[in-house]
């Protein structure tokens, strides 16, 4: 056994006997563009003869490097912000970063991540996932020189972002409602208790829309909670025991909506004929249960975020403002009221 097969093999091994720079190397195996498919193929061929793995530490060539990403999100149990780091995920992995997931489920948590984060320098870049970044916590980010910060899921004016427009899916639901003749529509309104309280597009859709139909606001048929399945179900009995009832809900996700309609049943009503129902993100049960929603597509906005951060790394020019486009499916749980 030679040497070579005596000691584990480093990439400027793998380099020297595939014959290509050190440089040329490392982005083969990182799957980083700048590489020709033969080549490409070559090195990898070594590494594989070789058994050699990629290390995101010893790999990287620019001093300090630490080939991980940071994703922060505020919930992990919750279907948009798994299907989110799903789509980062599958772009970072196959350019060889790790990605290490942090869990900021209060605001207790997201006062340590941020205040701690900068002092660990563990990672080159910092996804933020579902919530704005506050001025504090951009200030403790911004002292991790050189890192690059985006955010996915959410408008943000600081950084680099990709997002839907939250006010045109609220307009485009109420739209649906009041032209099928909804004039008395409630909405279940869903906050973060845990984050701090931001402005709502989708609730700014719901006023703007009534105001632009000439139709008064009612305080009462606005009820606000927390995400959720079971939250959008306790919502849904408060406007039941209103004296008059909804003729439409506006819901402000489709997990809220379910809750919504389970209650709806339950009190012998009927969907659409008694109450019409309308959600936000063709989550993948909303064809089950017929919802008619406005559909957004999640796990998309987690890969152009990730190949933005990649564009961003590699120092390209890069697009630092993408908005998705959503669109109304229309399924069976809106018509038109009884008495419209």
């Amino acid at each position: 056994m030679d040497s070579e097969q005596e000691r584990e093999l480093t990439l400027a091994d793998i380099a020297r006997l595939a014959g290509v720079g050190l440089g040329t190397a490392s982005r083969a195996l990182r799957g980083l563009p700048n590489v020709s498919p033969a080549t490409r193929q070559k090195v990898l061929e070594v590494a594989e003869r070789h058994d050699y793995v990629v290390s995101p530490d010893a790999s990287q060539l620019k001093k300090g490097a630490t080939g991980r990403v940071a994703v922060v999100v505020p919930h992990l149990s919750r279907w948009f912000f798994g299907e989110m780091v799903e789509g980062i995920e599958s772009v970072l992995r196959q350019a060889g970063y790790d990605l290490l997931l942090y869990h900021v489920g209060n605001l207790q948590d997201r006062q340590s991540f941020f205040e701690l984060l900068p002092a660990r320098r563990k990672v080159d870049a910092v996804i933020v996932v579902g919530f704005p970044v506050e001025e504090a916590e951009r200030q403790r980010l911004e002292l991790m020189l050189g890192a690059q910060i985006v955010a996915a899921g959410g408008q943000h004016e600081v950084y680099p972002h990709v997002c839907i427009d939250d006010l045109k899916a609220g307009s485009q639901a109420m739209g649906h409602l009041l032209a099928l003749g909804h004039r008395r529509i409630a909405m279940i309104e869903a906050i973060d208790p845990e984050q701090p309280r931001q402005p709502s597009g989708r609730s700014a859709a719901y006023h703007m829309a009534l105001n632009d139909a000439d139709i008064e606001s009612d305080p009462a048929l606005v009820v606000t909670t927390a995400w959720g399945i079971e939250q959008g179900s306790t919502a849904m009995a408060h406007l039941l025991s209103l004296a008059e009832l909804p003729t439409a809900v506006y819901a402000h996700s489709d997990e809220v909506a379910f809750g919504a309609m389970r209650t709806i049943r339950d009190a012998g009503l009927r969907i659409p004929e008694d109450i019409s129902i309308i959600g936000i993100d063709d989550h993948p049960h909303a064809a089950l249960l017929h919802l008619t929603t406005i559909k957004q597509d999640v796990r998309r906005q987690g890969v152009l975020t990730a190949q933005m951060l990649l564009g961003l790394l590699r120092h390209d020019e890069i697009e630092r403002s993408i908005t998705l486009g959503t669109h109304l499916i229309v399924r069976r749980t809106t018509a038109s009221p009884r008495n419209g």
